[in-house]
């Protein structure tokens, strides 16, 4: 089969479309023949060695889209259903091997393409809007970096529950008219949130801020977070990390939570089933989306995280097997 792997890390031109073995599954396992990928910021960092150590050679990829092609025994999934799914060992390659606990049957009212948009994007903020930051029709929010895949759920799922007060960050303004359109209410730069939420809150700040960024923005967050207002760190895409101090939270009953999709894929995979139907029939009733930024073939990967590098696009990127 035909796969996107690299052997050491680095930029883009590491990545090398190549003929491997197709894999073989245990018990509790499926093979999935792969339609499309979607591709992560998380992609780039593993690829570059900013993540746990790897084993190479390395195939990327957290999700993927497409028919099951082999089960193992005795399983809930026929061949031919059509699933997405988060691989073993990545999803860049033509046929992937995936634990049942983390397949999920695609809605017949969607496509393949659609629905390999949303599988890490959509659970996780489904999560983060929902469990982890509980957020409240009467908050006021924000959401960071609000044009990307996470952001774009984000906003959308926040509008949809109610929320009233959406305050959006973006890297540069030329993403507002997206962002907007997604049901932001505000959406300003990173330089200055700060006195963005202080201001549209009569100084009382932000009640649940959602951060994937970290580094400086973290603390500048910290300074517009309310009485009793919750933090959400899920991501650090800045490269740095972010402090704050116990004086930050103690006084002000404020607190800081962290949440990891794939740490949560690792131990609590369950978890994700229930989160995963809601998220699949929203897709299908057309409740929420995730625009298309733009679609590569399988061998086209390096371009692809180019673009991801580039963050001059809005929505999701795919690769197409």
């Amino acid at each position: 089969m035909k796969a996107v792997i690299q052997h050491e890390y680095g930029d883009a031109s590491v990545l090398s479309y190549t003929e491997m073995d197709r894999p073989k599954i245990r018990e509790n396992e499926v093979v999935i023949k792969v339609k499309y990928a979607g591709v992560n910021y998380a992609d780039i960092k593993k690829r570059t060695g900013n993540k746990e150590p790897a084993n190479f050679p390395l195939v990327l990829g957290l999700d993927a889209a497409g028919v099951i092609e082999e089960v193992f025994g005795e399983s809930k999934f026929s061949k031919g259903d059509r699933v997405i799914a988060f691989p073993k060992n990545g999803a860049y390659a033509e046929y992937v091997v995936a634990k049942e606990d983390l397949v999920f049957k695609i809605p017949e009212s969607l496509s393949l393409e659609r629905a390999a948009t949303m599988p890490t994007v959509s659970i996780l903020s489904y999560l983060l809007i929902h469990e982890i930051g509980q957020v409240q029709p009467t908050d006021t929010i924000v959401i960071h970096s609000a044009a990307g895949g996470v952001g774009t759920m984000l906003v959308q799922l926040a509008k949809l529950a109610g929320v009233k007060n959406i305050i959006c960050t973006v890297g540069s303004l030329t993403k507002e008219r997206y962002v907007r359109g997604l049901g932001a209410d505000i959406v300003c730069t990173y330089d200055d949130f700060v006195d963005v939420v202080l201001t549209q809150t009569n100084g009382k700040g932000a009640n649940v801020i959602l951060d994937s960024v970290a580094g400086e923005i973290t603390r500048k967050s910290m300074e517009c977070l309310a009485l009793y207002g919750t933090l959400v760190q899920f991501g650090n895409s800045s490269g740095s990390i972010g402090t704050f101090t116990t004086a930050d939270v103690h006084s002000s009953c404020r607190n800081v939570k962290g949440f990891s999709l794939g740490t949560t894929r690792k131990h609590n995979p369950k978890k994700l089933a229930p989160i995963a139907q809601v998220v699949l029939e929203l897709f299908a009733s057309n409740k929420i989306t995730l625009p298309i930024a733009c679609t590569f073939s399988l061998h086209e990967a390096a371009e692809a995280h180019r673009l991801v590098e580039s963050r001059n696009y809005e929505g999701k990127i795919l690769l197409k097997m």
